[in-house]
């Protein structure tokens, strides 16, 4: 009999005897595993730290994924956010090296918060520069990763954009429309007359540098440049405050844009409106301070504080992007 094996049982009769169980649920079955029974027990308030100090335990807790998932706070994220613990699960009990696509910002943020509390994993997020706002993670034991792999690449797009300038929009739809998903590009850094420089997956460099040839009506040229050549600099944005009777995405995103809520509940319906970079398809979904609202074609804008007046109406502050 292994080692693991015969210290199996004792685990799950302390673990039993943690949640308040006085025997096994199989007790016909010896060989029940740890993250199997962990399953089985009824709910539990969380445990504290007692005199116990059983540390498989608390590794199993931790790495139980429904457990895990149970703290993610923007429920939009879930299943993506399920996709990544999995393959940190994976990545660590194989001793490799896993990375994800681009994720978007919550998805990135409930990722780390979750992969935080897995143990024997570590993780590094890379998106080229330090404010990039679309990352991807890589995820593995410890010990298989010991330095940040070379996942993001730069690329700058450029072409006479003097008279005919682009938008961010343009060059994601050039980039698209040569049939690469959006999972696979990362932050785009406008340039203006110059172009524009992109982040993405080093396996599609080669494709996108032979095939990207236009952007709108104009020709660009493709080619990789350094990460350290990036240029970056804080988003321009300008503030200004809105009183409204409700919270509501219909409400606040069409005094944010300045169009009418009729036509934003329009855009709603065609899917061209997205919240926290997930498309909302209710125009009755609440805001909250730190969303990010974007609309296609008009472009995004932030919820700052939010004030209730006496007259039980809000003064939000809208952060508008330039």
């Amino acid at each position: 009999m292994t080692a693991t094996s015969s210290t199996a049982p004792w685990i799950l009769k302390r673990a039993f005897q943690a949640f308040g169980l006085s025997r096994p649920l199989h007790p016909t079955n010896s060989n029940l595993s740890f993250s199997r029974a962990l399953r089985c027990l009824p709910p539990k308030p969380p445990l504290r730290h007692s005199a116990l100090g059983i540390c498989q335990l608390a590794q199993a807790i931790k790495g139980d994924v429904d457990v895990l998932l149970k703290g993610v706070g923007d429920k939009s994220a879930i299943e993506e956010v399920k996709h990544v613990l999995e393959m940190a699960r994976r990545a660590s009990s194989r001793r490799q090296v896993l990375h994800t696509d681009f994720l978007t910002p919550p998805v990135l943020k409930e990722s780390m918060l979750v992969l935080e509390k897995v143990a024997d994993v570590k993780t590094v997020a890379q998106g080229g520069y330090p404010q990039a706002e679309r990352c991807r993670i890589s995820v593995g034991h410890p010990e298989a990763l010991t330095s940040d792999p070379d996942i993001v690449v730069a690329l700058s797009i450029t072409g006479n954009f003097g008279f005919q300038p682009c938008s961010h929009g343009d060059f994601l739809g050039a980039i698209l429309g040569t049939g690469i998903a959006r999972e696979k590009v990362g932050d785009i850094l406008l340039q203006g007359e110059k172009g524009a420089q992109i982040l993405v997956v080093p396996e599609l460099v080669d494709f996108l540098t032979s095939s990207l040839d236009k952007v709108g009506n104009v020709s660009v040229a493709c080619t990789t440049i350094p990460l350290l050549a990036l240029q970056y600099e804080p988003p321009r944005t300008k503030s200004f405050k809105t009183v409204e009777a409700s919270l509501r995405v219909d409400a606040i995103a069409s005094a944010g844009f300045k169009i009418s809520r009729s036509k934003l509940v329009d855009l709603i319906s065609k899917g061209d409106v997205r919240v926290n970079w997930t498309t909302v398809t209710k125009n009755g979904i609440t805001l909250k301070t730190g969303d990010v609202v974007s609309v296609s074609g008009k472009g995004r804008l932030k919820i700052g504080e939010i004030i209730t007046t006496r007259k039980g109406k809000f003064a939000v502050e809208i952060i508008q992007y330039l």
